[in-house]
């Protein structure tokens, strides 16, 4: 029976991973002079939104009430903090060396917090699934071509958005012990969005009239936020911290993939090899990994 709950968690995550992969996608079709920033802020907003006004429906008030301040401000924190790192860090050091070293670092990250905090086991199976599609995703981003820039903060930057994606899967695994998932969605949400509001202040809001920018702007709240993180939940309450993160790396996968069959984009042998490593480093996980019992969190508050 546990077995079966660890593989439907799984393919939750899964499931989220390749609704994530959708968001580059979907940024391609947005207007010219859009603001990544202002897009961050409102997914987390209109995601939220919409997950809280489920919650109010189904359940009224109940299920927001009783909120640990200092779990679910820092849940939030991190979320916020993952928008402003990724996209500030892709605009310095660029798509190719931004997107490895946030995505990269974010499995390590998740893999040290899990077996400090939780007690999680990491075993060889997971070492050799991380180090496949951390590997895979080198390579198939920088097989997409383009001028490789490293600068510092850039980077720094990058590992930041990792390491804040990793902290928030920890925080909220803790969250998801006490709460319902589409309440901790919400929550943690709206408030990560009311976080990041005063940096909208001054930043030119006009593209949002055009008709894409709204298409865009609900598809990734809605699918990208709300329900992406529905599945994601669902599975991270069944499954390890470290397991949730490197799955999660079938994002990148997903996202060239789409490149190729709604952009017209060119894939060379390179890329090939990139996306077969990915994908065996996830396949190693869904199908050979086993989720090992947990111990008591003891991050929370």
């Amino acid at each position: 029976m546990q077995a079966n709950s660890q593989r439907a968690g799984i393919w939750f995550v899964l499931t989220a991973a390749m609704l994530w992969g959708t968001t580059g996608t979907s940024q391609a079709f947005a207007p010219a002079g859009f603001d990544p920033l202002v897009i961050g802020t409102l997914r987390l907003a209109l995601g939220g939104g919409a997950m809280l006004a489920i919650v109010m429906l189904r359940s009224g008030m109940s299920p927001l009430r009783g909120w640990p301040l200092r779990t679910t401000l820092a849940a939030a924190a991190f979320t916020a903090l993952y928008q402003v790192c990724f996209f500030a860090g892709v605009a310095k050091t660029g798509v190719a060396v931004g997107t490895i070293v946030g995505i990269g670092s974010a499995p390590v990250a998740g893999g040290l917090f899990g077996c400090l905090f939780r007690k999680e086991r990491l075993g060889r199976i997971w070492f050799l699934a991380t180090a496949l599609a951390i590997g895979g995703c080198a390579i198939l981003t920088l097989s997409s071509g383009g001028d490789v820039i490293i600068d510092p903060l850039g980077v720094l930057l990058a590992v930041g958005a990792g390491v804040a994606y990793a902290a928030y899967t920890l925080v909220i695994k803790g969250l998801l012990e006490q709460h319902e998932p589409d309440a901790a969605i919400a929550v943690v949400f709206c408030v990560g969005a009311l976080m990041l509001s005063p940096l909208l202040i001054g930043r030119d809001m006009a593209w949002l009239a055009a008709p894409r920018s709204i298409a865009v702007v609900l598809h990734l709240g809605l699918v990208t936020a709300a329900l992406a993180y529905w599945f994601f939940t669902r599975g991270l309450q069944r499954i390890q911290v470290s397991t949730a993160v490197t799955l999660s790396l079938a994002e990148p996968l997903t996202a060239g993939l789409l490149g190729v069959l709604l952009l017209g984009e060119r894939l060379n042998q390179l890329s090939f090899v990139g996306i077969a490593l990915i994908f065996s480093g996830l396949a190693t996980l869904t199908f050979a990994g086993r989720a090992t019992p947990e111990a008591p969190a003891e991050f929370g508050g």
